[in-house]
């Protein structure tokens, strides 16, 4: 079973990986800790960030890689590697017409969230590039799993690897099942780290501070085998301590679409009972922008806003946030002094923070915060109705979804693995949560995910089925 790549994890970038390998003619073998294919991109609504593509194009949207850069950098401070991020936001364009070219299937056409194909706004950018296909991320799932069969990947499943070969200073292969598989390269693309506590706690503590509502959605397999074999060829890690925690209800146990979604006419408050966001503002900026306030934070809505949630989803429905109201978790009162009273905050800055909401977004305007404009890119039919029907709610907010970990093998743009000198682990690449460094502490938006899964992965498999590396 030796081959020329190994490919260690079948989500979107082992496949994506596994798929560029071998259409430049190299044997691959992938192996698959679970006992499908998939990953956390399966997962995932599939969001692709990219610029300068054909489906902006499509709409009449001018953009480019350099913008895209520009863009990328400033929100993450510069605090990452400019050469790996310029390679990738060059890349994730061609990534993205390549995966248009094996059948994924995007529409030119506006989309209003991420379950919507077409083109969406998928965090603070100034151009849209949130790409929604078509069947979502099982969608891509399938056309790169079509890919690597049409190429001949032989694909093992349900085999976790337990360690890397080395010799001389090379990565020669793997030990999987207790037995040596060796190859010219291999791609480490196992995922990350969300279902490790210890991992989490050495990694990313911030998700501890989410305490009893910490819940994760990314798949099983995130178990931090990456960091396991870094350990093991003196690789560096990079990305400690970022992650992607999205803003959630603390009753909340799914991804939002299977959770269901806050009222529209809510207003969240901070602890001096103050406005301080907008309520739609995308988890790109908004779970620091939580994270900042004094004290707890609380989406405040009445009882209209309640009995407008509709039936079907899990968690926000009427008779959940009632039963959790009758079980004293949901603050519930029949006046905003009340209220106040029980969340502790000022009565008079939560009865003035109501005030001036319902001054402005149920009239279509919103000067302090623009969330009218967030709810004309989502598409709203109208604004929202006002906060004034008691009883009265509030509901505690905070980061405590873990979607995806940052921390992992430090790559180079070529997605080869660096040493704790910065110097290339010859043989070894790595792609997606576990090659580090593309995504870093602000998640760009919807789509980051899987663009650095899908782009690195090809970048990483190109080159592990070259006999020289290249950078592309």
């Amino acid at each position: 079973m030796d081959a020329d790549v190994i490919v260690v994890g079948g989500g979107g970038a082992g496949l994506a990986a596994a798929a560029s390998a071998a259409e430049l003619g190299a044997s691959v073998l992938l192996l698959e800790a679970e006992r499908e294919l998939g990953g956390s991109t399966q997962l995932s609504a599939g969001l692709f960030t990219a610029a300068g593509t054909s489906v902006q194009a499509g709409l009449g949207i001018e953009d480019s890689a350099e913008r895209f850069f520009q863009h990328y950098m400033d929100l993450n401070q510069w605090m990452l590697n400019p050469g790996l991020i310029r390679t990738f936001c060059e890349q994730a364009g061609p990534t993205l017409e390549w995966l248009i070219g094996l059948g994924v299937e995007i529409p030119a056409a506006v989309s209003h969230h991420a379950h919507m194909p077409g083109l969406c706004q998928a965090g603070v950018e100034d151009v849209w590039r949130g790409h929604v296909p078509k069947d979502q991320g099982l969608g891509l799932v399938q056309v790169l799993a079509k890919a690597c069969r049409a190429s001949g990947v032989e694909v093992v499943l349900g085999t976790r690897v337990q360690r890397l070969l080395e010799e001389d200073g090379r990565v020669v292969g793997v030990v999987a099942d207790d037995l040596e598989v060796r190859a010219g390269a291999v791609v480490v693309a196992s995922g990350g780290f969300a279902h490790d506590p210890g991992l989490l706690e050495r990694y990313y503590p911030a998700a501890g501070r989410a305490g009893d509502a910490l819940f994760v959605v990314a798949a099983p397999g995130s178990r931090g085998d990456h960091l396991r074999f870094g350990e093991q060829v003196g690789a560096a890690v990079t990305g400690a301590e970022w992650g992607l925690l999205m803003p959630t209800a603390y009753f909340q146990r799914l991804h939002h679409w299977q959770s269901g979604f806050p009222p529209r006419s809510r207003v969240h408050v901070n602890g001096h009972g103050r406005r301080f966001m907008d309520e739609d503002a995308s988890y790109a900026v908004s779970g620091g922008i939580i994270d900042a306030q004094p004290g707890p934070v609380w989406a405040v809505f009445d009882e209209r806003a309640r009995l407008g949630l509709p039936a079907g989803y899990a968690h926000w429905t009427p008779q959940v946030v009632r039963a959790e109201a009758e079980a004293g978790r949901t603050a519930r009162a029949g006046s905003l002094d009340e209220l106040a009273a029980l969340i502790g905050v000022p009565a008079d800055a939560l009865a003035a923070t109501v005030a001036r909401w319902n001054e402005q977004l149920p009239r279509g305007r919103d000067d302090d915060f623009l969330r009218h404009r967030t709810l004309a890119a989502k598409g709203s039919d109208g604004p929202p109705d006002p906060i004034a029907e008691p009883p009265f709610y509030a509901v505690r907010t905070l980061p405590a979804e873990l979607v995806c970990t940052h921390a992992g093998l430090e790559i180079n743009p070529s997605a080869e693995v660096l040493d704790a000198r910065g110097a290339v682990v010859p043989g070894l690449y790595a792609a997606g949560e576990a090659g580090a460094g593309v995504l870093g502490p602000r998640y760009v938006g919807g789509g980051n995910a899987v663009a650095n899964a899908l782009t690195m992965g090809r970048i990483a498999g190109r080159n592990a089925g070259l006999p020289t590396p290249s950078q592309f």
